[in-house]
């Protein structure tokens, strides 16, 4: 058996394109990892998640972020300047915790784990089906997310000649390779393979599976590609796959387990590993998000507050969140926590880690929900969207709330057709449909930054204003829904966006 050289800095070379040359450059042969047996590529696997915030950033880009007056202050400035610039559709070059720097550092570094762990698996000569499963998982998970946040949305008409973002097959073996952006549709294409390639190989057999590709977790990932293609079968394919028996127990409880609860215990069942079945895949990044998302200016307003979280939700019952806060300059919803790693106990210092949830079952099946719609099955696309209700109603009664096809084709009629415009046409009978699904998503995964990314797939127009009344419009196909390539990876050859 070939004993795998695997240097901890120099396999992840691709970080060069945001990191110092010099660091990489002063790393002596003697600092390495031998990759020898399964044991080692499964700790490989647990950095191949990127581990960084995207919420920060892509919240205030959407449509839920309004802004609460000068007043509010994070008391931060490089989380006042993020979130400021970042409202505005501005381009941004800070490196810290939650910039869209740093989350493009971080997935490109999971993918080289990702690669390493897959060359490490042929090198070995082992049947590590799992292993290999997980790793080209996490290999186009981080590759679509990339996608999804620096390029234009999939549209297969133009797919084949919008930018996309380098797609990264090999570990790396020299310095400075040469890396192009391709294609969104060559990214696409090799995200599908490796999610046809790996899905079927993926187990369930971790000490904590809510922080690996399970094979729930694997479908749920799948389901949300496909949504982006226009591959309504196999939305709902892997959406039911993902969610088992699909029952009200998978999902996140919200009127009988959250409501009653305080706030702390709100935010710490929300990312729980073991309480929580609702959470298909978490991962715990370095971020200060939970020390500012509340008091942060461009975030949840009066205004925001009142579009998504009504008083009467579609059911005409009041939704069981409970939003936090005495005014709005402190509203939110407890989604976070903060974990503080101690590097120095002496001196008192460390790093911050917050936990995200980046797959759940309710999203699995609003996916599905709205797949049913766009291929004409109303009967079943309703059936989720009570499923989805009756676990985040108040009150909520199946005898008087529960909704039929033709209630949800009245109280979701949409006016203006031109609303959503995804590369697909809505057929006329789903819109209303579809509308129920997206509403619903908006409260749901409010602050998770899910929201930027259903703007950005139905090409929405957004809307921001001011307190002082002046409006700002992020038109559809505007070149800014492309978060900037980072300015050091432009330095080594990455084309900018468009602007």
């Amino acid at each position: 058996m070939k004993n795998i050289k695997f240097n901890l800095i120099k396999g992840l070379v691709f970080v060069f394109l945001v990191s110092s040359c010099n660091d990489i450059l002063d790393e002596t042969p003697d600092n390495r990892t031998t990759i020898d047996s399964p044991e080692k590529i499964a700790e490989l696997l647990v950095g191949a998640y990127p581990d960084a915030a995207y919420v920060s950033f892509l919240e205030p880009m959407s449509d839920n972020a309004g802004d609460k007056s000068p007043s509010a202050d994070t008391g931060i400035d490089f989380a006042t300047t993020l979130n400021q610039r970042m409202f505005f559709w501005e381009d941004i070059n800070d490196t810290d915790e939650d910039s869209p720097t740093n989350y493009w550092n971080r997935a490109y570094k999971a993918i080289a784990q990702a690669n390493q762990a897959l060359a490490s698996i042929e090198e070995l000569g082992m049947e590590l089906d799992h292993l290999k499963g997980e790793a080209l998982m996490c290999r186009a998970y981080a590759h679509f997310m990339l996608v999804s946040i620096f390029s234009k949305a999939y549209n297969p008409s133009t797919a084949a000649s919008d930018m996309g973002i380098p797609y990264v097959l090999e570990p790396e073996t020299v310095l400075l390779g040469d890396y192009e952006r391709g294609t969104v549709q060559n990214v696409y294409d090799n995200i599908r393979a490796d999610i046809e390639a790996g899905l079927p190989l993926v187990s369930d057999d971790y000490n904590v599976p809510a922080f690996h590709f399970t094979r729930s977790a694997a479908n749920a990932f799948a389901s949300r590609f496909y949504l982006n293609t226009g591959e309504w079968q196999k939305v709902i394919d892997h959406s039911t796959a993902a969610l088992g028996v699909g029952g009200p127990g998978v999902l996140r409880d919200w009127e009988g387990s959250y409501r009653p609860a305080t706030y702390s215990e709100q935010a710490t069942r929300f990312t729980s590993s073991t309480t929580e079945p609702a959470n298909l895949l978490l991962v715990s990044g370095e971020s200060i998000y939970n020390r500012y998302h509340f008091a942060a200016r461009y975030q949840l307003n009066n205004d925001k507050n009142d579009e998504i979280f009504p008083a009467a939700n579609g059911t005409g019952q009041p939704w069981s969140y409970t939003v936090f806060g005495s005014s709005d300059l402190f509203f939110n919803v407890p989604k976070f926590r903060e974990f503080f790693k101690v590097t120095n106990q002496a001196a008192g210092t460390g790093n911050p880690f917050v936990a995200f949830v980046l797959l759940s079952t309710d999203e699995a099946l609003l996916n599905r929900a709205e797949a049913y719609a766009m291929l004409g099955q109303y009967d079943s696309a309703v059936a989720d969207i009570n499923l989805s209700y009756s676990v985040k109603t108040m009150n909520y009664d199946p005898a008087f709330d529960t909704l039929e096809v033709s209630d949800v084709q009245t109280r979701f009629a949409v006016a203006d057709n031109t609303l959503y415009t995804p590369f697909y046409t809505i057929p006329q009978d789903a819109l209303a449909f579809v509308n129920a699904v997206l509403t619903i998503k908006r409260t749901i995964f409010y602050n998770e930054g899910l929201r930027w990314f259903d703007n950005k797939r139905h090409n929405m127009e957004i809307i921001h204003r001011d307190i002082f009344g002046n409006v700002f419009t992020l038109a559809k196909d505007d070149n800014r829904r492309q978060v900037q390539i980072p300015e050091a990876a432009q330095s080594f050859g990455i084309q900018e966006n468009p602007r």
